[in-house]
């Protein structure tokens, strides 16, 4: 997860600490070290260089002791000094003014505490704050290196102190990151049984207020079992739909950009985990509910594989082409889940993809950190808040504000364009933010209308994909 943001800034090499050589850090422009692991021994070459160097360094959670110990002096080194495990019940982090929310699932991990013995050469970057209203402090820098009493990957969310973990790992990988203010919005759904009219008025808004926009396409529509339609399955292709491809050109005519999400946006005629509908389904993966009402994601589909991939995203293209719609060079996986195969698909069919990132423990191709087998029993998600090359080599364009939903399901609440300007607020903790959300058109369009407004009210500036694509 910290190799996927250092991307947005530099590239990396990742390994155990326990590899380390000495004058290792010499090749690079900073180190990251992530103490997952309490009491693992370091190797004193580690140690000694980051004691030495003036590269940046970012430490986070366990171990820090075995670096005090090694210093001749830690607290006239750095102007702080690592105590003691917090364990109280602390459940925001507040950085540059902006109160982070931490998960009671994160609580009984604890918070290592510091102590700032010198203000002139050591400071509080962010504090956190427990229940009783005692605060302790969550991240501290002094001289050339920056401490987190954790690490800031569980349990994240919308409006996460992972923000704060974010901003940090883009000030090491890239001390030099412009301070800018951009926003995306993703039309999402778009499929042949849409409403022309619906579109239409949406990119006549958008382009009223210069807003660029991207348009999730779904090239063929599917209800194998005549879920929505009195038992009796439909089949729709792109080309048979002459009014919604007429309102997707003139959306391209408003600013808008087409991109491919999935070939039916479902597999097969299973519940997976709805109905087996275009847009309601996984595509490249499988699910269900279970008993408490949470998705549960399986596996990857069982027919899985390289050709098996590369046929949907033939099959979408040919319908988009034979419906006279322009090639798109983006791709959104539906409900932002595949496998390590079709994520290497995709990185051979489009320029970038327009997610969130879910991945599979022992898989690391690009960082060599693991066994190159993905156990999807271990799945984990990633959400970013600016564009990144991800463990699979792939473009990130970033997607993390979520989206309007008006009830609340599979135990997710409901989620207003109130909620997303609350996450978006939190999000401008990070200097080189990408503000990214996404919108149903069935909705009342007066919902994108108080989201754009209110992100534009913010100081932020709507782009096209394609330009965040760019860097």
């Amino acid at each position: 997860m910290a190799g996927n943001l250092v991307t947005h800034g530099s590239k990396y090499t990742m390994h155990p600490a326990v590899n380390y050589v000495s004058g290792e850090i010499n090749s690079y422009t900073g180190l990251i070290y992530i103490g997952s692991t309490y009491g693992e021994p370091l190797p004193t070459a580690l140690l000694n260089d980051v004691l030495a160097t003036t590269k940046p360094v970012l430490w986070m959670n366990d171990n820090i002791w075995q670096l005090t110990a090694q210093a001749t002096d830690f607290a006239t080194q750095y102007g702080f000094t690592p105590t003691y495990f917090d364990f109280s019940n602390t459940l925001t982090v507040t950085y540059k003014g902006v109160a982070l929310e931490r998960n009671a699932l994160a609580v009984p991990s604890g918070l290592l505490q510091t102590v700032i013995n010198d203000p002139t050469k050591a400071q509080v970057l962010a504090v956190a704050t427990n229940d009783t209203g005692g605060t302790i402090n969550w991240a501290t820098r002094g001289a050339n290196l920056t401490y987190i009493g954790e690490v800031p990957f569980a349990y994240t969310g919308p409006n996460d102190r992972y923000l704060a973990a974010v901003d940090f790992v883009s000030q090491i990988s890239n001390p030099s990151m412009p301070a800018r203010k951009r926003a995306l919005v993703r039309i999402e759904d778009v499929g042949p049984d849409a409403d022309p009219t619906e579109l239409r008025a949406i990119a006549d808004y958008l382009y009223s207020v210069n807003a660029p926009f991207s348009v999730a396409v779904i090239p063929y529509y599917v209800d194998p079992n005549g879920y929505y339609n009195n038992g009796v399955p439909q089949y729709i292709h792109m080309y048979q739909s002459p009014a919604v491809v007429s309102a997707l050109k003139y959306m391209q005519s408003k600013g808008g950009t087409l991109i491919m999400h999935g070939y039916t946006h479902q597999y097969s005629n299973i519940d997976d985990p709805y109905s087996g509908v275009s847009a309601d389904d996984f595509e490249f993966y499988l699910s269900h509910i279970n008993s408490a009402n949470y998705v549960i994601l399986d596996t990857p589909v069982p027919v899985d594989s390289a050709s098996w991939a590369q046929g949907r995203i033939t099959s979408g293209l040919l319908e988009l082409s034979r419906a006279g719609l322009t090639k798109p060079t983006i791709f959104e996986p539906p409900h932002y889940a595949a496998s390590a195969i079709d994520y290497q698909v995709f990185n051979s069919n489009f320029s970038a993809l327009y997610q969130r990132g879910l991945f599979a423990a022992g898989w690391c191709p690009n960082g060599n950190c693991g066994t190159g087998t993905p156990n999807y029993t271990e799945a984990y998600g990633e959400f970013y808040p600016y564009l990144v090359r991800d463990i699979f080599g792939t473009v990130v364009i970033p997607e993390q504000l979520g989206n309007v939903e008006l009830v609340e399901f599979n135990n997710n609440p409901p989620r207003f364009p109130a909620d997303i300007l609350y996450s978006a607020n939190c999000n401008t903790v990070i200097q080189d933010v990408v503000q990214s959300f996404f919108f149903h058109p069935y909705l009342d369009i007066s919902y994108l209308e108080q989201i754009v407004s209110g992100l534009q009210a913010m100081g932020y500036t709507f782009v096209p994909a394609s330009v965040i694509k760019q860097g």
